[in-house]
């Protein structure tokens, strides 16, 4: 495992960031950490189709008081796109485990979004001795939560998707009357999937749908002990918003509903978001 140092990257908007590339069983992992190196540390994995960038509004919010590590999950942004690598939710949790030990992180508090919850909670049951606590937002408890669409990923022929396509595989990431998402951003997160490869974009869909499959993220959860925080956009357009209960079964689990917002908190309303996770993670360093 080696890592090396670039700080040239950064997303629409965003202060320059330290920006590193990390070589782990032969492929190269981007990760952005920010804030002060003595801070609580917080980890923050996009969903699928994703990358650190999906974060940046976030960062200014929540790096006065942590230590922001996020990281391009093997197949998106800046990380390699191999054909002969797993992309199973177990090994990308182990990957981000080797990450954070790289980097010198010891304990953090995982937040994941959408499918990056899967990654968080595999992560939580491999390293428990890394995982503080949990924050989930918008991940589905399983797949029975799952709202049926047309298939997301175009025919082989079809790679690259069209603009057209894409910016209809974007539009049930949103509240269809929501919060306006800068143009800017938009583009770049619509780039993370232009840059995708067809093989790295269909195998993190079913690897993500296996892991549910075998067993789902609430009974998962339950019994691991770690304290967990799920927030939902009430108007998701990707999970059933009202499956969120299925969270109370784990013990102590806090359940919050956002009104107004859909499948990503993270960039339609991010003060709202960072507020809520920065509450939370204030309860963990006092515990």
């Amino acid at each position: 495992m080696t890592a090396s140092d670039d700080r040239s990257y950064a997303g629409a908007g965003a202060a320059p960031t330290e920006s590193r590339v990390l070589t782990l069983d032969g492929d190269d992992i981007h990760v952005c950490p920010d804030g002060p190196r003595d801070a609580p540390a917080l980890l923050l994995i996009h969903g699928s189709a994703s990358s650190t960038r999906s974060w940046t509004p976030m960062v200014p919010l929540l790096t006065p008081t942590h230590r922001v590590i996020r990281i391009d999950l093997l197949g998106h942004g800046r990380s390699a796109k191999p054909t002969g690598s797993s992309y199973a939710i177990s090994d990308q949790a182990r990957r981000t485990g080797a990450a954070l030990d790289l980097i010198g992180v010891r304990r953090a508090v995982i937040v994941g979004h959408s499918s990056g919850g899967a990654v968080a909670t595999a992560l939580a049951e491999a390293r428990p001795d890394l995982v503080t606590a949990l924050a989930l937002i918008n991940t589905g408890p399983g797949l029975d939560a799952l709202i049926t669409q047309e298939s997301a990923a175009p025919a082989l022929a079809q790679w690259p998707p069209t603009d057209e396509q894409l910016h209809h595989m974007a539009s049930a990431g949103f509240s269809p009357v929501g919060h306006r998402i800068p143009e800017e951003l938009l583009e770049e997160l619509l780039d993370d999937v232009r840059g995708m490869t067809y093989h790295s974009f269909t195998s993190t869909m079913l690897s993500t749908r296996a892991y549910l499959e075998q067993r789902a993220l609430p009974d998962r959860l339950a019994v691991l002990g770690k304290p967990l925080l799920v927030l939902f956009g009430e108007d998701d357009r990707r999970w059933r918003s009202s499956s969120a209960s299925d969270y109370l079964a784990v013990p102590g689990a806090v359940v919050e509903l956002l009104p107004g917002l859909g499948h990503s908190p993270l960039l339609e309303d991010p003060p709202r978001t960072a507020a809520a996770l920065l509450a939370f993670a204030a309860t963990q360093a006092a515990r």
